[in-house]
């Protein structure tokens, strides 16, 4: 005997909550808004991360001396 996924056990049982004749669609469309859930909540991370970077990075590029210098020491 096969073991159920635990994808297709979440969409086949019956949930309480949802009454004794919850449908697949409606399974579905609650997959579908906890995964979006769990993807923006990677977002708050992410793109905070990415803004931080780039406000250092930029700090870093105006420090740098990019000046032509000539040499120091006696001219003749």
């Amino acid at each position: 005997m096969r073991p159920k996924s635990l994808v297709n056990d979440f969409l086949t049982k019956s949930r309480p909550s949802m009454g004794k004749n919850a449908t697949s669609t409606t399974s579905i469309a609650l997959l579908i808004v906890m995964t979006t859930i769990f993807a923006v909540l990677a977002l708050d991370i992410a793109i905070p991360a990415l803004v931080l970077s780039l406000m250092a990075l930029s700090r870093w590029v105006v420090t740098l001396d990019l000046s032509p210098a000539e040499p120091e020491g006696e001219t003749a």
